[in-house]
Order: C-alpha cells, then sequence, then structure tokens
C-alpha cells in the first residue's frame, strides 16, 4: 500500500469529505477518489461506501485508517531519524474549553504559524463530555479537558490523558455576604449557604457534582437554580443577587463581588491533554503536546 493513499484515507476520515480532502492537499476530487479507488484494490477490501450524497468509510476502511495512524507515524519518525531538519505536518484538530483554549492552545498555535507553517490547527470549542465523544469518533486529535478532585471524569479506555496544570478554586460571594472570619481554620461554613440558590455550568455536571459534594459535606443539599456556561454571566448573577458559585481563586473578579477559599475540602481543577491512547506519538501531535507541557 502507498503511504500517499492511506494519508488520503485518513484525511478523509477526519474530515469528511471527498472534497475537504482534495482542498486540503490542493488536489481534485476525482484525484483523490482515484487514489482511494486504487487503494481499496491494493487492500483487496471495500474502504468506502456512499451516503447520501457523500461517502463514509466502511468499517474495514476505519480499521484501515485507524492502522494508518500508526503507520504514518511511523514513517514520519523514521524519516525525521534521518532528516532532522524536516518538518511535521497536517491537519491537527484541537477541542477544548475556553480557558485552556485562550491561555494555553491558541499561543502554542500562533507560535506554529512561524516556526511550523505546515502544521495546521483547527480549533473548535467544546466542554470535557463533548470532547471526549468526538475523541473516541475520531473527529479529534487532541482535547483540552478539566475535571475537579470532588468530580474526577472517567474517560474510556480508548483515550489517554496527560495533566497539565492544576488550579484552585473558591467560592465566588458578593462582596456583602455574611460569611465567618476568613482567618479562621475552619474557613468557609457552607451551611451559610444553604438556602443560597446556587449557580452551576450548563454544558458539564463537574461543576455541580463538585457543589452536591461540597454541600453533602457540610450537611445539606445545594439549590441549584442556574445554569450558566461563561463566568463573566455568573459573576453578574452573582452581583445582582441571584446565588453563589464556584470560581477560580486567581481569578480578577469585578467590584462587587469576591472569591472566598475553601479548604475543608478544597476544589482543585485540574487540565489534562487528552488523545487516543497511542496516537501521541503522531508528530504534529507530539509537537503540540511538547510544547504545551513546556507551558505547564
Amino acid at each position: 500500500m502507498e503511504t500517499r493513499r492511506l494519508h488520503l484515507l485518513l484525511e478523509l476520515s477526519r474530515l469528511g469529505s471527498m472534497r475537504a480532502v482534495a482542498e486540503a492537499h490542493n488536489l481534485t476530487t476525482s484525484t483523490v477518489s482515484q487514489q482511494l479507488a486504487a487503494l481499496t484494490a491494493e487492500t483487496g477490501t471495500s474502504l468506502i461506501e456512499p451516503e447520501g450524497r457523500r461517502v463514509r468509510l466502511t468499517p474495514a476502511g476505519q480499521r484501515l485508517a485507524d492502522h494508518a495512524v500508526t503507520i504514518l507515524a511511523a514513517v514520519d519518525a523514521a524519516r525525521l531519524d534521518l532528516d532532522p531538519t524536516a518538518e511535521p505536518e497536517g491537519t491537527l484538530r484541537v477541542g477544548g474549553f475556553a480557558t485552556a483554549v485562550r491561555t494555553a492552545m491558541l499561543p502554542v498555535a500562533l507560535s506554529l504559524q512561524h516556526s511550523h507553517p505546515q502544521v495546521d490547527v483547527v480549533i473548535c470549542e467544546y466542554e470535557p463530555a463533548e470532547a471526549f465523544a468526538l475523541l473516541e469518533r475520531d473527529d479529534l486529535d487532541l482535547a483540552l479537558t478539566y475535571d475537579y478532585n470532588l468530580a474526577p471524569a472517567s474517560p474510556s479506555s480508548l483515550l489517554e490523558a496527560l495533566p497539565l496544570w492544576s488550579t484552585p478554586w473558591g467560592l465566588c460571594v458578593p462582596d456583602n455576604a455574611h460569611t465567618p472570619d476568613e482567618s479562621t481554620k475552619s474557613g468557609i461554613d457552607l451551611r451559610a449557604f444553604a438556602d443560597t440558590p446556587w449557580i452551576v455550568n450548563s454544558r458539564n455536571t463537574a461543576d455541580e457534582r463538585a457543589v452536591r459534594t461540597l454541600a453533602s459535606l457540610a450537611g445539606f443539599t445545594p439549590r441549584i437554580t442556574h445554569q450558566i456556561d461563561s463566568l463573566d454571566l455568573v459573576e453578574l448573577l452573582i452581583l445582582s443577587g441571584y446565588g453563589v458559585g464556584l470560581m477560580p481563586l486567581e481569578r480578577k473578579t469585578r467590584e462587587g463581588v469576591r472569591v472566598m477559599p475553601l479548604t475543608d475540602p478544597p476544589v482543585i481543577l485540574t487540565a489534562y491533554a487528552v488523545t487516543r491512547r497511542g496516537r501521541s506519538s503522531w508528530p504534529p501531535l507530539r509537537l503540540v503536546l511538547d510544547r504545551l507541557t513546556a507551558y505547564r
């Protein structure tokens, strides 16, 4: 099998259409079709099938695309070993939560435009559960996800996670909220907020699970009323007296609200770079992972 044809098959599995593959490689759609037909002949089995006006990989085609990742990574690694000046190249699909994209992935992607222009990074925003599902379907190459120590994530065995950084979270309250003396060893008495509405994330259940665990340890069931994705909007609701919620302890908040430490137990958010198991040696992905861990 020609590795060039394997690469086109892999790109079809990632990009979803012959036209997208052709545009990505400056080819005509008919050329891509001819190359995949030749690959079908080489393997002796059907690799693609019609789906409406488009095509999709057959189960055999998807299995070969999975093998192609390892094969092409090994070929690229050998090429780089023989020619250390050779450049990684390809389209890297990244999905992640907004903070990680803004503070970590975007600086890496911008630096690659200058250092490795043959690596094309495509970025989408997803919450962890969405990103895990896309990785398992091979619709993403890299996911930037998070969990809390009180609500750990459970990705499938198909995936592997590399911790990137951790940050403490606290309780965001209005400035006029009545709380115990923050200098005491006991910290915040969450029972003071047993009757207060709580605000959690609308697109990920980790916030809610962490809040319910904290409240359970304090001896009450939280009244979860609002579900908001944007931390800025959460702040506005808290400022307007609509409840309290978890926030990064290091976040610079607007006037009128404050973030108080949680110590018993603490709430720690950890960010991860998640890939399909066995894929991290693919040179464009390895390059980005190395830069993300250097950021750490």
